[in-house]
């Protein structure tokens, strides 16, 4: 347990650094996911398979623009400079983005760079795979910087 909740305080700090970087780019930012869920119903979803579990950690908008992020931490590798993702994961990321198209989905990682599910399969489908089959491995030069994808930061008014 004490593991977990280790992984769950970095990714949480991890997320409030990202919904920080949105707010400074002038999206408003919401949390959303199995981490806003109540405790018996985040037990019950642990012991599923269900792609709630899945589900991306914020919602953001800017005028008319709607987007989802599922914040990844403790990446990229500092030995391989790749990421990882699981497959559950990216499988749970194309069915939401197909279910809920045209709202994007961005994983954005420890270093503020983005990818999407697409692009993530896209670049591993036919790459090296981690020795389980458990993550996808995709370089780190195929990442998006975070400016590029959601803007820059907006001066503040005096």
């Amino acid at each position: 347990m004490k593991q977990w909740q280790d992984r769950k305080t970095v990714g949480d700090l991890h997320e409030h650094r990202v919904a920080t970087a949105l707010r400074n780019r002038g999206w408003t930012v919401h949390p959303c996911g199995q981490g806003t869920y109540p405790h018996a119903i985040r037990n019950a979803l642990r012991h599923t398979r269900s792609a709630l579990r899945q589900f991306p950690d914020l919602i953001a908008a800017r005028g008319s623009d709607i987007i989802t992020i599922d914040a990844k931490d403790h990446m990229p590798s500092t030995t391989t400079n790749r990421y990882a993702i699981s497959t559950t994961t990216l499988n749970a990321g194309l069915q939401l983005t197909a279910l809920h198209a045209p709202t994007p989905l961005y994983y954005v990682f420890g270093d503020l760079k983005v990818l999407t599910p697409v692009e993530v399969l896209h670049y591993t489908d036919h790459a090296h795979r981690h020795a389980s089959g458990a993550y996808h491995l995709i370089n780190t030069d195929h990442a998006h910087p975070f400016d590029d994808v959601f803007g820059t930061v907006r001066a503040q008014a005096a």
